[in-house]
């Protein structure tokens, strides 16, 4: 009886020894599983913690590693060719709009405008004043269009670069009541284009978002090149700002996060109801990405 006992504990003994070893074995893969888990595939750009580095403290956790790291660097730049080609199509999009505007629906107005200056000359003289505010309606209308087919097609960022692009839109702000200023910190000129294109665009809607809805007095715009290489944009209005949980869904901001995830950007949104709203964008340089 007492040999069996013995021999019972002996056999729970080496069992446990077994199962303490078998641990220990697998701990680094479970710590490798933990450690893929955290990792947030919707992030920007695809922040692996350190213990992910392709060294594995057993062969099997470095294959597993080794893979992950590929699928990872296969995800990454598959996004960066589907967000390059995303940004590429809405901008052809803006493109042919503003074509179609410019040559389609302004011609029809300059033809209206010929009618008009027709009409009037045949006109009795008590219908010459209705017709002149017909033709100033319809040269505002023209006025507005080619406006809108330069924001759709902004041909200043191919032209003078992405600093003056800006500060054309900060300068035809400052031409009416609202007191608008850029600064500028740094050289734009070997940006990437779709990064220039991004930061364009969200600078464009954050401009127009406090011109149309913040009742700002002042608006402060900083650019700026970081050290990596990228681009830091920020906008800052005195408005009345909004909640988040009371947000418009005409702000825009949806879109200005899209634009930003296509090149690898973080936007951030600060504001409060009468206390302003900033925008900010990172884009980080191309060796970050």
């Amino acid at each position: 009886m007492t040999l069996l006992v013995i021999g019972l504990c002996l056999v729970v003994l080496a069992l446990a020894l077994a199962l303490v070893r078998e641990r220990r074995r697998l701990r680094p893969l479970e710590d490798l599983i933990e450690a893929m888990e955290k990792v947030d595939l919707s992030s920007p750009r695809l922040h692996l913690p350190p213990s992910i580095d392709g060294v594995g403290e057993t062969e099997e956790v470095e294959r597993i590693e080794l893979a992950f790291l590929r699928m990872m660097r296969r995800l990454e730049a598959e996004r960066r060719r589907a967000g390059s080609a995303a940004l590429h199509a809405q901008e052809e999009e803006r493109a042919r709009v503003a074509r179609d505007l410019h040559d389609e629906v302004n011609q029809s107005l300059t033809g209206l405008l010929l009618r008009l200056e027709a009409a009037r000359e045949a006109a009795p003289p008590e219908l010459e004043a209705e017709i002149a505010d017909t033709k100033a309606l319809a040269n505002q209308a023209m006025r507005e269009l080619l406006s809108l087919a330069r924001q759709l097609r902004p041909t200043a960022l191919d032209d003078l670069g992405l600093a003056a692009a800006i500060g054309g839109q900060v300068e035809q702000l400052g031409r009416g009541e609202m007191n608008a200023r850029l600064e500028v910190d740094g050289d734009f000129s070997d940006l990437g284009d779709d990064a220039q294109l991004v930061v364009y665009r969200v600078a464009q809607e954050a401009l127009s978002n406090a011109a149309r809805h913040s009742g700002a007095e002042r608006i402060e715009v900083r650019l700026r090149r970081a050290g990596d290489g990228g681009v830091a944009l920020e906008v800052t209005d005195d408005g009345r700002g909004f909640a988040f949980d009371a947000q418009q869904h005409g702000l825009g901001i949806g879109g200005m996060r899209e634009r930003a995830l296509l090149v690898g950007g973080e936007l951030t949104i600060e504001s409060r109801p009468d206390a302003g709203t900033t925008v900010r964008l990172t884009v980080p340089g191309e060796s970050a990405r």
